[in-house]
């Protein structure tokens, strides 16, 4: 990304979310390689975009993924107004009603998960009455509130002649986030293969389907490796290749996915001395950004002052970076070695395409939320940066109307 850019946004005003669709685009690509080769005439492994992770990235991955899933209706009405096909979405989440469903019905939604029994007779009950037919995968329980117990989803089989209006093609599985340790998922997958095999054998039935949301890491922090950052992935490879012999496999992910297609731009507004270090107000704060496993700014994220690409100086100095907000948590970075700043410069951090966005305490203090651009170098001269939402007053949301 150009300096050019860069400046433009900061004219424009901070704080701000830039989010490379380019960029997100060409890693879903790589990512698809990975799974199903250069050459492949029918995908052995396709994926699915977690929208949760950045609804702003929906329409640039409707274009290379195969599915995405959905947590909420509101997430559903975001897919509808970007004119992205219903039957593309999966509806997920924990807290489904009749409403949602029906609504989503209507918006085209044709494919779901079930989290319980009660979710079951709910999408029974919804598509009889829209008269259209809803392939269901039942999730199963990791342990934690999401999803059913094994004993659930014997049931389920068990009753499925009264789930006219559905048809259950498998199971989906998802355990957690920035899971470091390779051997965990294939021994879920090995897990799933057997579990699978049973329903099968024990119901009759195909079960075609495994929808497996690995929870791949992905880097943050300096002192972590960003040399390969899609290696977990390719070191799982073996066991998704072995599992979509005995299924129709779909990779489920969202921070691997977009996490480092997204930075944030924010201004320094002041500039101080405390008793031990130079202290740095930003007019963001820890309501607009996070990271996951950031705990009061003891980690140093990749940052950067984009727009002194080429400077000559040399000078440094070690910053606390504070945010705008009137609390002491709100601390970003509590050290880290910058050249010398001057109140005006903006700081760009890196690796915020995933959850960010939509992750901060955006309320506190009434503070506007922040400007949204998106970039992509690839459309044509003068459309390569958009501005997709400008700064929203929350003034209005937090006093009485």
């Amino acid at each position: 990304m150009t300096t050019e850019i860069f400046s433009k946004i900061k004219e424009m005003g901070t704080p701000a979310f830039l989010f490379d669709e380019g960029a997100f685009k060409k890693r879903l690509h790589e990512i698809d390689r990975i799974l199903n080769g250069e050459y492949e005439e029918e995908k052995r492994i396709k994926i699915c975009y977690a929208a949760k992770a950045n609804p702003f990235l929906l329409t640039a991955a409707a274009e290379v993924v195969d599915r995405l899933e959905i947590c909420s209706q509101g997430e559903m009405d975001i897919v509808h107004s970007l004119s992205i096909d219903g039957e593309k979405v999966l509806y997920s989440g924990v807290s489904k009603t009749a409403e949602d469903i029906r609504k989503a019905i209507l918006q085209g939604m044709r494919h779901a998960t079930a989290e319980s029994l009660r979710h079951l007779d709910l999408l029974q009950q919804e598509g009889s009455l829209a008269g259209v037919k809803l392939t269901v995968l039942l999730r199963l329980s990791s342990g934690a509130q999401f999803g059913m117990t094994r004993a659930d989803i014997e049931k389920a089989l068990a009753e499925r002649e009264k789930y006219t209006a559905l048809q259950i093609e498998g199971i989906h599985f998802f355990r957690g986030t920035q899971r470091r340790k390779i051997k965990q998922q294939e021994e879920e997958l090995m897990m799933l293969e057997e579990f699978i095999k049973d329903l099968r054998e024990k119901y009759d039935l195909p079960l075609p389907k495994l929808e497996y949301g690995p929870g791949l890491p992905v880097p943050y922090f300096e002192g972590e490796d960003f040399l390969d950052t899609l290696l977990p992935l390719k070191e799982l490879l073996p066991a998704l290749l072995k599992a979509s012999e005995w299924a129709e496999v779909t990779v489920e992910m969202g921070r691997f996915f977009a996490a480092s297609c997204g930075t944030y731009l924010t201004t320094v507004t002041d500039l101080k001395d405390a008793e031990d270090a130079h202290i740095a107000i930003l007019d963001g704060g820890i309501h607009q950004l996070t990271y996951a496993g950031q705990m009061m700014g003891m980690k140093v994220p990749r940052l950067s002052l984009p727009h002194r690409n080429g400077s000559k100086d040399t000078v440094k100095q070690h910053y606390m970076l504070c945010g705008s907000l009137c609390t002491t948590g709100d601390v970003l970075v509590r050290d880290v070695e910058l050249p010398s700043l001057q109140v005006g410069d903006v700081l760009a951090f890196e690796n915020v395409g995933a959850y960010t966005v939509t992750e901060g305490i955006g309320l506190f203090l009434s503070h506007a939320l922040p400007s949204v651009y998106l970039y992509d170098e690839g459309r044509e001269e003068g459309e390569a940066l958009l501005l997709v939402r400008g700064p929203v007053p929350t003034s209005t949301l937090n006093s009485k109307q």
